[in-house]
């Protein structure tokens, strides 16, 4: 009897650095939102987040 391998995860994992999203494009707006998407890794979220997320980037470098 031959053993069977694991099953192989659909994506190789990646030792890199997730995308900071340098730079995004408005993809939708509704009447209190606005969605856009990372130009980079294709990545969709809400304009606020990418806001909170410069922000946290901005306390991490300062707490060096």
């Amino acid at each position: 009897m031959t053993p069977i391998p694991p099953p192989q995860p659909s994506e190789p994992r990646r030792n890199i650095q997730p995308c900071k999203h340098p730079r995004v494009q408005i993809v939708a707006r509704e009447e209190d939102a606005e969605f856009v998407e990372c130009m980079e890794c294709g990545e969709i979220f809400e304009s606020s987040e990418f806001k909170d997320m410069a922000i946290e980037d901005t306390n991490l470098s300062n707490e060096s």
